[in-house]
Formats: structure tokens, C-alpha cells, sequence
């Protein structure tokens, strides 16, 4: 095992009430760290501070539009965390917002206060030259954090898995709803699948090891998969026979653009234009470049987890043969 930093301090994670930063605040949690989660409505998030001990977890109010705020919740702080993002846009929440100008206000307000160790979460796929808005401000926010804190560690996950992930759950539940599931360019595009929890581990490996100082890290799982491997994989796991039906590129456009106007005015979109660019392309590790293995965490199988959140799609739930849910 590589030898640490320095004992745990005190580590403010911005973005911690959100489906990574539970996974986030618990490994820190029995990492030992004191931790200060900066949120925009405290109230709504008590079950954070049962994570770790008594006064372990401070919820903390802040909001990342105002740099006056970012700078007290980060005052005293060892380290600090960031998991801000957002897979669509509505209204102030823009990407620009939450992936560009959030980092860089808090890897300069860290920066000030001396603070050198600072995990940014981005995304497999950010790239300054993307058509994909979601991917460039990926790209812009690590460059930003990088000016501020040349010894950021950057962790760009592929699709991320667990309990509450946006992803198998949103398809889980089309499914009980629709005989037929759509598949985005023919379902080609390859994925790599990533628990939860191990960026939850990565992100305390990388606070306490002097090597992870300033890399990057392209976080999957185990294995690659199409997003039609996928689908069967979800269907067979809630017990239920659906037709999955390649859409092409002109019918993809209109379930796009409908999207946009959902998550304008404010409701989740199951597909808006700009994840449509993304889901063209790819989203697994580079061949050559660190990962989980060289934090010495060993990848999570996606077949280990599904079934443990997934039962309450099938018919019956949980305690349903699945004999029974298969002929659905």
C-alpha cells in the first residue's frame, strides 16, 4: 500500500447530497476525514450526517454562484471535493454554470487558501473540441481546476451504477411502462459501466496518496458493453421481454428536440439533443490511461450490483420467482 499523506483533516465536498456524493461522503467518512458537505438546502439532506460519527459531517450552507460563499466553506478546510454536474440543462442551471464556472470558482477560492489536494469529477468523453456542450464544459472545468491547482486529481467516470443512478433505474421503469425500448443509433455505442462506490473509493485513495497528485484517471468497470448489451442485461434482471427498437437518426432527432422542451421547463427528459451527440460516440476508458487498477481498487462487476436495486421493477418485486416475471 502506498504510503499516505498525512493523517485526514478536514475535507469540504461541494455537490455531496447528490447520487456520487453519498458514495463519496462514506468512504471518506471511514476514512476518517472530518467533512463539511457545502449544500444549497442543508435541511433536505439529514440522512448525510448519520454517514460517519457524531459531528463527523457538517452540512454546511453554500451556493456556487457566489464566490463569497465557496470561499467560507472552504475556510479551514485540508482538501476539498468537487462533484457538481448535471446531465441536462434547466433554466439557471446551465452547464456552463455548474461545469465551468463552479470549478474554477472553487479551485481558485482552494487555491487561496493553500489548499493543494482537490478531486475534480468530470466525465469519460470531456474534450475541448466535443459537439457535445455536456463534454466541452466537461473539458473547460478540468482546465480550469488544472490553472488554479496544478496537483488536482481528475476522475473522468464512465456511465456510473448503484441504488439511485440515473441510467438502469430510468430504463428499469420505461420499461413497466412500454412494450417497446428504443436504442439510440442502433444501440452500438460501447459503455463501461462504473460502481458508485468505487469512485467513492477512488476519491479517498486520491486525498491520501502522493501519487495521484495532478493525473487523471478514466474510471469503468470490469467490462465494456453496447447500450443494447445493456438493455437485455436490465430486462433479464427485472424478469421482463421487451422489444428493443433501433431508431434512426431522423426519429432520434424529434424524441431529442422533445426532449429539450421537457427539461425546459423543468421535468427529467428521457433523452434531450445534446445527450443524443454523446450517446454517438463511445464512452469507455482510452486504452493507456490510469484507472481504478493503478489506485490499487479492484473494479465492481455490474451483474453484482443490478440485482440488488433493480427487484423493484419486476412483477411482484423482490420476493417474486422469477419464473413468474419472466413471462411479462
Amino acid at each position: 500500500m502506498t504510503q499516505a499523506l498525512t493523517t485526514p483533516g478536514l475535507v469540504t465536498v461541494f455537490g455531496g447530497s447528490g447520487f456520487l456524493g453519498r458514495y463519496a461522503v462514506r468512504a471518506l467518512a471511514k476514512d476518517g476525514w472530518r467533512i463539511r458537505v457545502a449544500l444549497r438546502r442543508p435541511h433536505l439532506s439529514p440522512e448525510l450526517r448519520v454517514m460517519g460519527d457524531v459531528g463527523q459531517i457538517e452540512l454546511y450552507q453554500a451556493n456556487v454562484r457566489y464566490q463569497h460563499s465557496i470561499e467560507e466553506a472552504l475556510d479551514g478546510a485540508d482538501a476539498v471535493v468537487n462533484l457538481i454536474g448535471a446531465l441536462y440543462e434547466t433554466g439557471p442551471q446551465s452547464f456552463a454554470a455548474l461545469q465551468v464556472d463552479a470549478p474554477r470558482m472553487i479551485a481558485e477560492a482552494a487555491a487561496a487558501r493553500g489548499i493543494a489536494r482537490m478531486v475534480q469529477v468530470s466525465a469519460i468523453g470531456a474534450d475541448a473540441s466535443s459537439p457535445s456542450a455536456y463534454a466541452r464544459t466537461k473539458a473547460a472545468g478540468e482546465a480550469a481546476v488544472r490553472m488554479a491547482i496544478p496537483t488536482a486529481t481528475i476522475f473522468r467516470p464512465s456511465i456510473v451504477f448503484g441504488e439511485e443512478d440515473q441510467f438502469f433505474n430510468r430504463f428499469a421503469a420505461m420499461a413497466g411502462l412500454s412494450p417497446v425500448l428504443p436504442l439510440i443509433g442502433g444501440g452500438t455505442s460501447r459503455m463501461q459501466p462504473i460502481y458508485a462506490g468505487d469512485i467513492g473509493a477512488a476519491i479517498r485513495v486520491a486525498l491520501s496518496w502522493p501519487e495521484a497528485m495532478g493525473k487523471t484517471y478514466e474510471l469503468g468497470g470490469p467490462a465494456a458493453y453496447t447500450f443494447k448489451e445493456l438493455m437485455q442485461i436490465m430486462l433479464r434482471e427485472i424478469g421482463r421481454k421487451r422489444v428493443l427498437l433501433p431508431v434512426p437518426g431522423p426519429a432520434a432527432d424529434v424524441l431529442a428536440i422533445a426532449g429539450d422542451v421537457v427539461a425546459k421547463i423543468g421535468f427529467p427528459p428521457p433523452l434531450t439533443s445534446d445527450q443524443l451527440k454523446m450517446l454517438q460516440v463511445d464512452n469507455v476508458a482510452g486504452p493507456g490511461s490510469l484507472g481504478l487498477k493503478d489506485l490499487q481498487i479492484e473494479p465492481t462487476a455490474l451483474e453484482a450490483v443490478l440485482p440488488t436495486y433493480l427487484w423493484k421493477y419486476r412483477v411482484g418485486g423482490q420476493f417474486a420467482p422469477m419464473e413468474m416475471t419472466t413471462a411479462q
